[in-house]
């Protein structure tokens, strides 16, 4: 929505060449002048009463994106390293943030990997790669190598709670703004937390095993992500996952054409360019990332197959 600008005429003066009559005085010019403060009064008060969607964007954060910016690896932000130490419901891991204090509260995603996998050796790439784009990142191990998707799930809600109440950048946080990712059994928790907190504003499960639920309850815009030569978290399996999400909740499937099932646990930036705009959009309210994934997706590089449910309305 534009904003909304009125413009007052100036009263017309005489007719260029005629002879202009008596100036009148008085009554009348104090009408019309109060007229217009009256009318100006009450634009200004339609202006203040406008709801936040036509107000500026506090979550928008760095410069306009591009199609080249958002496969760049990393983004415009200075971050830095805090270790966890295990507790507070999960087996410790890091955080990521941004180092930037003066734009208020950033938007926040946990993330947890996958079957008797570690962050460090599976996620630690991604966490200062999506911080850099203007969020705090929480990449934990879990209590078991062998947790199944269900305990996955209420770790990463555990790794939120300490994050925005008791971390060392819980004042950076904003905790009305937070998200989770997993990959494999990880994707399967991150379903699970979606499911579970349905506040949330986004979750991205990358080739899920959520063999002990679908998708019929999940409430957050989800992006699944899967990779057509996955011979673990097979296309098949996924279709069928997918064709369980509601038709009402903001939702994509994605399909690349490469990686197997280990597509999410390296550098890999045909993941981090499809995963930042749906983290700007639903964390961020940013509608500048919108291009990316609507009406079609801006880059079909290394892509096979995309399902969305566009338009997509951020903080709808």
């Amino acid at each position: 929505m534009q904003p909304i600008t009125t413009e007052v005429a100036a009263p017309a003066g005489p007719a260029t060449g005629g002879r202009a009559g008596p100036r009148r005085t008085g009554g009348l010019g104090r009408l019309g002048a109060a007229v217009i403060a009256a009318v100006v009064g009450l634009v200004t008060a339609v202006v203040a009463m406008q709801p936040a969607a036509a107000q500026e964007n506090p979550y928008e954060r760095g410069p306009d994106p591009t199609v080249e910016s958002v496969a760049a690896e990393g983004g415009t932000f200075e971050t830095e390293e805090i270790d966890v130490e295990p507790g507070h419901g999960f087996n410790g891991g890091k955080i990521y943030a941004p180092t930037d204090t003066s734009l208020g509260t950033w938007g926040a995603i946990a993330v947890v990997p996958g079957y008797t996998a570690s962050w460090e050796a599976e996620g630690a790439w991604m966490g200062h790669w999506i911080a850099s784009f203007g969020f705090v990142v929480i990449g934990i191990d879990t209590n078991s190598p062998n947790d199944g998707d269900a305990a996955r799930g209420e770790q990463l809600l555990a790794a939120l709670d300490y994050l925005t109440q008791e971390s060392a950048v819980a004042d950076r946080v904003d905790p009305e703004r937070l998200g989770v990712m997993g990959h494999s059994m990880g994707g399967g928790g991150a379903i699970h937390a979606a499911t579970q907190r349905p506040e949330l504003q986004a979750a991205v499960p990358f080739a899920p095993a959520s063999f002990s639920q679908d998708l019929s309850g999940v409430q957050v815009p989800t992006l699944v992500m899967g990779a057509t030569d996955d011979g673990t978290v097979t296309p098949d399996y996924l279709d069928q996952l997918w064709s369980t999400f509601p038709a009402e909740t903001p939702g994509a499937y994605i399909q690349l054409s490469s990686g197997g099932h280990g597509f999410p646990t390296w550098g890999n930036v045909s993941v981090t360019r499809l995963t930042i705009p749906w983290l700007k959009i639903f964390i961020d309210n940013d509608t500048r990332y919108t291009q990316f994934l609507c009406p079609d997706l801006a880059d079909w590089s290394d892509v096979s197959g995309y399902e969305n449910k566009c338009p997509y309305e951020p903080g709808a």
